[in-house]
């Protein structure tokens, strides 16, 4: 099946604390800056396996933006979709780290280039032969975001085109009211839903709802396919059989030294949406995807970790040994 993703929203610099537990309140070194922005890690996996990918961002007149640009092109990103602002920085980001997976960001998007990213930025030659929109929930931080993911969402929807939905949600960006609100919207679009595992409570209905209580009352909002990303211990995937059958099906991870999880969930959803769209089946999909969440996590930088589909393959077949 011939098929070809767009994404929209933050791309910006991110700075690595060297220790962990530092506090952003006392003077202590950082690592960057390195390119990042989930969905630029997302558009960056996928181009990196070789599919066509469309990101819709803006940068600053900066060597910050230059950078991002760059990494992006030279692995295969199709670009036109950036703008450079004159009067805004690029975007940034600093993140240190508390445990494994326990992060603190300070995030610079709104007042950034990328938060001035609008609907006039959504150009519709380029969405022209798009059939995919992938939506990160971090994406959604203002009005002006809003509406240039939904002028997206209408033109692939009109078409005929599906919708993937990775609410990667912050809690530095709980107080921006507008993300909270445009969810909802969202999901009644969304074909493809890609929550982490302590996402799934923030979709319950109800307190001690299951998980599998609450993916299946998802269905009944028109969702087709749910993945939930446990990180090393695999994934879950809820979907419907060929009778229409509600399924289940857990996928094994794969364990690896962790050095960053910055982008592991990015990479993995990227993997999944786009080898499930060239028509592999959801097993295999989901195998890939946790190889990629892994390869992800053992490189410092948020998209240092991005693979090619040999890598994965390779990855896989030495796991097995």
């Amino acid at each position: 099946m011939q098929f070809k993703i767009c994404t929209i929203g933050e791309l910006l610099v991110e700075f690595l604390a060297k220790k962990q537990n530092q506090r952003f309140d006392q003077t202590g070194e950082f690592i960057g800056p390195f390119p990042s922005g989930a969905p630029a890690i997302f558009a960056d996996q996928v181009a990196k396996l070789g599919f066509p990918v469309v990101f819709f961002s803006c940068i600053g007149k900066d060597p910050f933006g230059n950078m991002c640009i760059k990494r992006l092109k030279q692995d295969g990103v199709i670009i036109d979709g950036i703008t450079t602002h004159n009067k805004a920085n690029t975007g940034s980001a600093f993140v240190t780290y508390k445990g494994s997976n326990d992060r603190d960001f300070i995030f610079n998007i709104p007042n950034s280039a990328c938060g001035l990213l609008s609907f006039n930025h959504i150009n519709e030659n380029l969405l022209k032969d798009c059939n995919h929109l992938h939506v990160m929930g971090s994406s959604l931080y203002s009005f002006r975001a809003i509406d240039a993911m939904r002028k997206a969402l209408d033109i692939i929807k009109s078409k005929g085109g599906t919708i993937s939905f990775d609410p990667n949600l912050r809690k530095e960006m709980f107080n921006i009211q507008e993300m909270e609100q445009s969810f909802d919207y969202i999901m009644e679009y969304t074909d493809i839903f890609l929550p982490s595992e302590s996402e799934v409570s923030y979709f319950a209905n109800s307190n001690g709802e299951s998980e599998e209580q609450t993916m299946f009352a998802l269905f009944n909002k028109g969702i087709k396919h749910i993945v939930v990303k446990k990180g090393s211990k695999g994934a879950n995937y809820y979907g419907r059989d060929d009778k229409n059958n509600l399924l289940t099906l857990h996928v094994d991870g794969f364990i690896t030294t962790q050095v960053d999880p910055t982008g592991a969930g990015d990479c993995f959803g990227a993997t999944f949406i786009s080898l499930m769209l060239a028509g592999y089946s959801i097993e295999q999909a989901l195998q890939y995807a946790n190889a990629s969440g892994a390869l992800a996590v053992s490189k410092t930088g948020p998209m240092e970790g991005t693979s090619t589909l040999a890598e994965l393959k390779q990855f896989i077949a030495q796991y097995k040994q």
